[in-house]
């Protein structure tokens, strides 16, 4: 039985050796990646206690005043943008024109990259979720402050990342202008496969920012090596996405031995303490008392009105 046990560990050991990292999806017995579990054997900050994403539960949110609207640059800017395949999702390039400030951020940001969290067959598979719903699909644009040229160089800095975060929910109609995107995921079905997106806007997929309400908290980048530098803005908003156009997502790229990548988002992790925030008062328990405060001075205005009569 110790002999077992023995071998068990050394072919553990020598899985985590190889350095890759994989989704729960993707992972096997036979294969050689290390799934979310275990992801923090290979890279430390995967176990930290400000970890994303996270489950927003909205009865404990508290509104925060200097959570204001946001200012997006960019967005209506006509881009060629680059697509490629990074094995474990595709990254849409974003000029630094596409910049990011307002909402009670700490600086202004430039973008990097887009890219999405999608689940098996058109099921769960959003990353973040509220009140223990979780949604299809997920889009992540990633932005580094404005004095920053790398990502690597914001990851000295505990706010150096904003990530913008918008849930997709099935409708009855498609949407359109994103059809674009699922296109250009299936130019790049393989690892290391790249393509272009000619004439892209951000605002033909992305509400305007004025029309926006959403969660702040602070956390991490959701794959390796998990750094815990992110400003996570989760928008209460959703996108609308067709069932159909979620089967194609699922499709559009494929992991090894030519099986679909899907499944490809991280579990929730632990809150530790962290507060959640939001812009919008009426959302927050904490917002509450001024309301019954309101009705009780009504109450009283209208008693001493019948006084006099």
């Amino acid at each position: 039985m110790r002999s077992i046990l023995s071998l068990s560990s050394v072919l553990l050991v020598l899985k985590l050796c190889s350095g890759e990292w994989c989704y729960q999806s993707q992972f096997s017995c036979s294969g050689t990646c290390a799934e979310p579990s275990q992801w923090q054997k290979l890279f430390p900050n995967c176990g930290g206690r400000s970890q994303s994403p996270i489950n927003i539960v909205t009865r404990k949110v508290q509104y925060n005043q200097t959570l204001v609207r946001f200012i997006f640059t960019g967005h209506e800017e006509v881009l060629n943008i680059a697509v490629e395949n990074h094995g474990q999702s595709a990254y849409f390039q974003l000029p630094p024109s596409v910049r990011l400030s307002g909402g009670g951020l700490p600086s202004t940001y430039k973008a990097v990259q887009f890219h999405l969290h999608w689940g098996e067959y058109g099921g769960q598979g959003s990353e973040h979720s509220v009140d223990g719903e979780r949604y299809p699909m997920e889009l992540h644009i990633v932005h580094i402050k404005d004095k920053y040229n790398t990502v690597t160089e914001a990851k000295n800095d505990s706010t150096g990342i904003a990530a913008l975060a918008f849930f997709f929910e099935v409708s009855k109609e498609p949407n359109k202008p994103f059809n674009r995107v699922i296109e250009a995921l299936g130019r790049v079905q393989y690892k290391g496969n790249s393509s272009k997106i000619e004439g892209f806007r951000l605002a033909d997929i992305i509400p305007e920012a004025s029309e926006l309400s959403y969660y702040r908290y602070t956390g991490s980048l959701t794959t390796p090596s998990c750094d815990q530098i992110v400003v996570w803005t989760v928008f209460q908003q959703t996108l609308n996405i067709s069932r159909q156009q979620l089967g194609s997502v699922a499709q559009q790229l494929l992991f090894k031995k030519e099986k679909p990548l899907t499944g490809i988002f991280r579990p929730v992790q632990d809150l530790n303490g962290r507060i959640v925030y939001t812009s919008e008062a009426s959302h927050s328990p904490y917002a509450q008392p001024g309301l019954i405060t309101l009705f009780l001075c009504l109450f009283c205005v209208v008693g001493q009105q019948s006084c006099f009569h």
